[in-house]
């Protein structure tokens, strides 16, 4: 679990841009305003409780949930632990619940590490790298993971940013699929999606979504956004009864460590050794 601040916050700024950033919040970040209009979901970093509250956080080794907290790998049996209320399954991975270190930091970017040695939350060892670059315009986000254990092991990678929803929230995304999912959560088929085109108030997602091209248009009264990924899936959530929505670029399908073909559902086997990497580009410009 999320130990005491052991690192400082870090506040970044590039024109009319802050973020801040919150490296012991499992490398999350607190908040991203232009100027004073929150972006994201926005704390300030002394307020800002735990990683689940905060504007973004990065998911690794896996993405969204692992049914019931177990899955086999390579002829062995392996298990995780509960990490997200009493839900069922393991939730977004391991990293957005561990103290991040600060690696480097400047006026506009800053790098975090996180080591993690293979425990009951998830079995095998790796590192990880987030680097922060802010620019007047646009934030990016980088991943890099890179396996130590000592045998391949299954990995996907993505961020869960939350979205400040206005009166006028509206997304745009081209995309060709939506994995229908169980009361639970867990993905059960694949059926035709064609695009997300209205206002977020009168969607109604929990969904994996595949196909997707282009960039993700994020618009409201105030700011029009563009979202743009390495990843090639996207999980789209909007809660009707929260001030926030999400669109998350990921690189797998949910629970793709149970499906018969995990590889041809995103889920990567990283050698001993072998680094993953993956980005992510949101452009912010005025409506």
């Amino acid at each position: 679990m999320i130990r005491a601040m052991s690192t400082p916050a870090l506040d970044l700024r590039a024109g009319n841009l802050r973020l801040a950033l919150r490296p012991d919040l499992g490398g999350s970040i607190a908040g991203l305003w232009s100027a004073d209009l929150p972006v994201l979901r926005s704390t300030e970093p002394a307020e800002l409780a735990t990683s689940r509250l905060s504007g973004c956080y990065p998911l690794a080794p896996y993405s969204n949930r692992l049914g019931y907290r177990r899955f086999r790998w390579l002829g062995h049996d392996y298990t995780t632990q509960p990490n997200f209320d009493d839900n069922p399954h393991s939730v977004h991975g391991v990293a957005w619940q561990r103290a991040w270190s600060v690696v480097s930091s400047g006026p506009a970017e800053a790098e975090l590490s996180l080591t993690h040695p293979g425990d009951a939350d998830w079995p095998f060892a790796f590192e990880l790298r987030q680097r922060f670059v802010l620019t007047p315009d646009a934030l990016e986000l980088h991943l890099a993971f890179k396996n130590t254990a000592a045998q391949p092991q299954p990995v996907g990678l993505g961020w869960h940013p939350y979205f400040h929803k206005r009166t006028h929230s509206r997304l745009h995304i081209e995309l060709t699929d939506r994995w229908e999912s169980d009361a639970s959560g867990l993905p059960t088929r694949r059926v035709a999606q064609p695009g997300i085109d209205g206002e977020v108030g009168h969607l109604g997602f929990d969904n994996c979504f595949e196909g997707w091209r282009g960039a993700a248009r994020i618009r409201d009264e105030k700011l029009s956004m563009r979202l743009t990924s390495s990843l090639p899936y996207l999980v789209v959530f909007t809660p009707g009864t929260k001030p926030y929505y999400c669109v998350e670029p990921v690189s797998h399908v949910s629970n793709a460590i149970h499906m018969a073909e995990p590889a041809s559902h995103g889920l990567r086997s990283v050698a001993v050794g072998e680094t993953l990497d993956a980005w992510m580009k949101l452009e912010i410009a005025g409506a």
